[in-house]
């Protein structure tokens, strides 16, 4: 992974907030990022996909349903980032997480 990668991956809002999301989540399916991003299924899997194709995050198939998380081969230094990222803007992504708990059983899958 180069910085130019991350960073062109980190740059728009939806994809940043999806990276920390599951940072703090460890996994989600599509249908709790949608809940969590306020977005339509074709826009959040649009990002997952480009997050995925620059290697940030990797997905396992169950059933239906699609799962992601980070990628578990991220250098040190992403993880660094992010942690940083997610320490130093908490408010960033406050509603999101607020929306996501309202669905604790993940009740979608």
């Amino acid at each position: 992974m180069n910085p130019v990668t991350l960073y062109k991956a980190m740059a728009d809002t939806t994809r940043l907030k999806a990276i920390l999301l599951l940072q703090q989540t460890s996994e989600l399916c599509v249908c709790d990022l949608m809940l969590a991003l306020d977005e339509s299924q074709p826009k959040v899997s649009r990002h997952l996909a480009l997050l995925k194709q620059a290697g940030v995050l990797q997905h396992r198939k169950q059933g239906l349903w699609v799962f992601y998380r980070l990628n578990t081969n991220l250098p040190g230094w992403v993880h660094d980032v992010l942690q940083q990222t997610a320490v130093h803007n908490t408010a960033f992504i406050k509603c999101n997480l607020a929306r996501l708990a309202q669905n604790p059983a993940n009740t979608c899958c």
